[in-house]
């Protein structure tokens, strides 16, 4: 039971994207807010990508003799009419709560917790179309699974959102494959959050978003210290670890709080890299060991790669102990789709990049661009050998190599302490 609020003021939450991960997500905290009256608002806008869709003829809400299903229909007006995303999500009822919304300025309006969850690439734009239209003390979550890399340097998804937007924003990551929490399948995940300090009286983790930015280029650190951050208002709930963990945690997904932003953002990057290594010798048809080897390799390049580059916010067990770290690898070198799609693409001799047509409905594979982006950035860096198994990635998927090559690839990672 909803607990009486000594607060006048309730948090709204919107969230931002509305993919298979970003419906499913915003599905998990429909539901919270509903049981959390007392904290939250009752609606949940979540912005849609608008695109005319036909509802699919082995779909529950296919009628032939309905003008529904004759033609494509806008996506908004299915999601709020049917209570399911029929393209992204298909075959999961949605909370009623949940309210879909063409116009991301006009989703965001008005609220304290934003949720970000759509591709990468898109970030950017987004995130400049709503300069100054976020509410300035508003609160973010970025759900997307990746690390802004070139040989410019290399940056946080929640840093370029926080800066962007001027707010702070934290991290979601764990082996979370969507369709199996929209089903309610139980699983954990990881939520990094570091509270500034002028949001609540009650004691928070040390530290700041910004620290992450110590080892990389003079540019990047000066504009993460140019960020001046409005305080929560005292009429709102505080946002600290118990309040973040009740908009997200269900009986179903576990959500574990910790204060490692980098750590938490790299594991949901980099594992990507590894599914590919993965999903390619699985194509070849070489078993359980060869997958277990690639598994050890890329936790210890993650590990290293954290602890390297933002050695100042980073904690090597996040990759070791939490849901974002092993047990992402894990699921995902089992069934993600970068690792589905790497083997296919072995098993059937065709570009990866075919098979993410044919195979995604239009979402695209984090694991490739992550995998050109941590080469550039390592290339500019001269570090390429220091990390044999991203590398590999990399080759393998330019054709400088074969998949067949892995193993003499990372032949020297495997020697390094005799």
């Amino acid at each position: 039971m909803a607990s009486l609020s000594i607060h006048s003021k309730k948090h709204k939450v919107a969230v931002v994207g509305s993919g298979n991960w970003g419906t499913t997500i915003a599905k998990v905290v429909a539901e919270n807010v509903q049981a959390h009256s007392d904290l939250f608002e009752q609606e949940i806008q979540m912005w849609v990508y608008e695109e005319d869709y036909q509802i699919p003829k082995d779909s529950k809400h296919y009628d032939a003799g309905s003008a529904l299903s004759t033609k494509p229909q806008k996506l908004t007006q299915l999601i709020n009419g049917l209570h399911e995303n029929v393209k992204y999500l298909p075959g999961i009822a949605l909370p009623k709560n949940i309210v879909a919304n063409p116009d991301v300025a006009d989703t965001v309006k008005g609220s304290t917790i934003l949720i970000f969850n759509l591709p990468h690439q898109f970030i950017g734009r987004v995130c400049d179309g709503l300069r100054g239209k976020v509410i300035p003390y508003a609160r973010g979550i970025s759900c997307i699974k990746g690390v802004s890399v070139s040989d410019q340097g290399c940056e946080l998804f929640s840093e370029s959102i926080g800066k962007k937007l001027n707010i702070y924003c934290g991290a979601l990551s764990g082996a979370n494959i969507a369709n199996e929490v929209a089903l309610e399948k139980w699983c954990e995940t990881t939520i990094a959050y570091d509270p500034p300090a002028m949001d609540s009286k009650q004691p928070t983790p040390a530290g700041s978003p910004s620290a992450s930015s110590a080892d990389l280029p003079s540019l990047q650190k000066s504009e993460s210290k140019s960020m001046k951050l409005a305080a929560l208002p005292a009429e709102y709930p505080p946002l600290n670890h118990a309040n973040v963990r009740t908009l997200f945690h269900r009986p179903y997904f576990h959500v574990r709080m910790v204060k490692d932003v980098a750590g938490v953002s790299l594991g949901g990057a980099l594992k990507n890299i590894v599914a590919l290594a993965a999903g390619f010798v699985d194509g070849l048809g070489w078993g359980d060991n060869a997958k277990s080897a690639v598994i050890r390799i890329g936790i210890l390049e993650e590990v290293k790669f954290g602890m390297q580059f933002f050695s100042h916010t980073c904690r090597s067990e996040t990759f070791t102990e939490e849901s974002c770290g092993v047990a992402d690898i894990i699921t995902s070198c089992s069934g993600g789709r970068n690792f589905r799609c790497a083997k296919m693409a072995v098993k059937e001799g065709k570009p990866i990049g075919e098979i993410e047509e044919r195979e995604l409905n239009g979402q695209k594979l984090q694991g490739t661009s992550t995998a050109y982006e941590v080469h550039s950035f390592l290339k500019a860096m001269a570090m390429e050998k220091e990390f044999p198994l991203f590398e590999a990635v990399y080759n393998i998927l330019e054709g400088n190599n074969k998949p067949e090559d892995i193993p003499k690839l990372v032949e020297a990672h495997s020697t390094d302490d005799v």
